[in-house]
């Protein structure tokens, strides 16, 4: 019971709710937050009180004994065994992913209550939540890609028609994110020259702004062209001028949401099994590439990751595909 601090509230409810109003003041934080931060320690006020936990000083709080209503008493064996609690409970343990959102409300009250000398040191600081199983990123087939790129037309004089083949064809071109498609402007297409001749480029804003430059094929520089030549005046004749690339019905810059509903779309008329998202094209993109002989880091610069390991998830994809492959095709390699 920690909502409003009623007469019968524990000194941690009170606690909580001085938590809460702190971060409500001096964070600015949606309701949509606050309410789940809440709805988070609540679960572990409530789980506190009847916990057969043994805390670092040795007190068994199991059967009746006095329970932790004070926060000065939290210690780090009850938030770690919170968390194990909500790995394994009875009525169902909960995703890592929830539990790691759920040990982050927690962890930010106990770090709260440290800074205002409500506890000696913080309990949560060293409690980690259960690593997530590794997602393997989905990606389709080069074929069906081909089929979902090939479900809208490029000749086509409908400009939205020839602003959604420019869009997708750039994705796939490109591995960019979604918001970095649509975050392009105009001078972001542009040609490179040098002594081995010309090269179509994309100059992508990345996370933290960084930038890099990604190669722009045929294929998508043509779609891009025809769309700049033949349909992006006819949305920038709509509404104020604007330095953005893609642009919606009413002149202004395509929204992430608009463009979700384009690949939709597009994967609809393909009439695709696999569910494709705006990330589809980017898993694609990486795993095309390394299938056909990319180096890792070659990959890594392309997608903008910091680090190669990020990338190196694209390898597991493919040495799974090779071993299906295998398993499937040789003749010896099963039993």
């Amino acid at each position: 019971m920690t909502a409003g601090a009623s007469a019968g509230a524990t000194p941690l409810d009170r606690a909580v709710e001085t938590y809460l109003r702190h971060v409500a003041i001096e964070r600015g934080l949606s309701q949509h937050t606050l309410s789940a931060y809440r709805r988070d320690l609540e679960v572990f006020a409530s789980w506190l009180a009847t916990a057969p936990v043994v805390a670092s000083d040795g007190a068994d709080r199991a059967g009746g004994a006095s329970v932790v209503e004070d926060v000065a008493r939290l210690a780090r064996a009850d938030v770690s065994a919170f968390v194990t609690h909500l790995a394994t409970r009875p009525s169902g343990p909960l995703a890592p992913r929830s539990i790691a959102r759920m040990l982050s409300s927690v962890r930010s009250f106990t770090a709260f209550a440290a800074g205002e000398g409500w506890l000696p040191l913080d309990p949560g600081t060293a409690v980690r939540p259960p690593k997530a199983p590794m997602r393997l990123p989905k990606a389709i087939s080069v074929e069906d890609m081909e089929r979902l790129l090939g479900a809208v037309s490029a000749d086509a004089d409908d400009p939205v028609q020839l602003r959604d083949k420019a869009l997708l064809e750039l994705l796939y071109a490109t591995g960019a994110r979604i918001s970095e498609a649509v975050g392009l402007s105009v001078d972001d297409v542009t040609t490179l020259s040098d002594a081995g001749g010309e090269l179509s480029v994309v100059k992508v804003t990345g996370k933290g702004n960084k930038q890099r430059v990604v190669p722009l094929g045929s294929f998508a520089r043509a779609a891009v062209d025809a769309y700049l030549v033949r349909a992006r005046p006819v949305f920038a004749a709509r509404g104020a001028s604007t330095p953005a690339l893609f642009l919606g019905a009413r002149g202004a810059r395509l929204s992430r949401q608009s463009a979700w509903l384009v690949i939709q779309a597009a994967a609809a008329a393909a009439d695709l099994e696999a569910h494709v998202s705006p990330h589809t094209f980017r898993h694609s993109f990486a795993t095309h590439l390394l299938e056909g002989g990319a180096d890792v880091r070659v990959v890594q610069e392309l997608l903008g990751h910091a680090s190669v390991a990020t990338t190196q998830i694209y390898t597991m994809v493919t040495a799974d595909m090779l071993r299906d492959v295998y398993q499937t095709a040789h003749p010896r390699a099963r039993r």
